[in-house]
């Protein structure tokens, strides 16, 4: 087998943003894992190979049948029930439950901030103190000219689609609202100014926290994994 096809084997379709989290240890002691729209599981073939208590959730039922079965190849241990057809905003799992959430390329679908919000603070509820929430989603960092956002916070990006965007004061007001911590500072990735997303990785703190002074000056682009 080829290096390439062995890196797939091993890791899927991960987001390279999540897969830097891997690499620098966030998940070494975060074993019980949410995977907020898991879509057919491209991000969990590591975690489901290497032992992880793995939960699931999505709204397309479709997606939920090929997550199962990705499931069931490499975990066949893991019960089905573990993947679910649902919605964010009200999750099928216990206050605490959860060691990490991941919400990759989901919350840009809010219908608006309050959709948001009630997505948002029930991953956290799920989440235990000391856990870590993982999110990608659209934003207006650095594109902040050619964009114009509605009232509801959606707006047409350059790539033509219409997405629920964030920009740096809204997910550092968050931050703070959700007693949280900044693992890393905001990092923003421009895809040609066609769409900007932006990465946010947050620890839940157990005592009242600070933004960290490094997620202050993060507003700027890059153009991969940068630390």
């Amino acid at each position: 087998m080829d290096p390439s096809s062995q890196l797939s084997a091993s890791f899927g379709e991960i987001d390279i943003y999540l897969f830097d989290q891997l690499l620098r240890g966030r998940f070494d002691g975060r074993r019980r894992i949410l995977d907020a729209g898991c879509g057919g599981g491209r991000n969990l073939v590591y975690f489901l190979r290497s032992g992880f208590d793995v939960f699931g959730i999505d709204s397309d039922p479709r997606a939920i049948d090929r997550a199962r079965a990705v499931a069931a190849g490499l975990a066949p241990s893991l019960p089905a029930e573990q993947f679910r057809v649902g919605e964010l905003h009200s999750l099928p799992w216990p206050t605490l439950s959860m060691d990490a959430v991941v919400c990759s390329a989901v919350l840009h679908f809010a219908e608006d901030e309050d959709h948001f919000g009630r997505m948002l603070q029930d991953m956290w509820r799920v989440l235990r103190p000391g856990g870590l929430f993982f999110a990608r989603l659209a934003s207006v960092i650095g594109l902040e000219a050619p964009v114009q956002v509605d009232g509801t916070r959606r707006a047409r990006l350059p790539d033509g689609t219409d997405r629920f965007v964030v920009d740096e004061a809204m997910l550092l007001d968050w931050t703070q609202r959700l007693n949280a911590a900044l693992l890393d500072p905001i990092k923003t990735t421009n895809v040609q100014n066609r769409r900007c997303m932006t990465t946010w990785v947050l620890e839940k703190m157990t005592s009242p926290a600070r933004v960290r002074a490094s997620g202050r000056a993060s507003g700027g682009t890059s153009s991969g994994c940068g630390r």
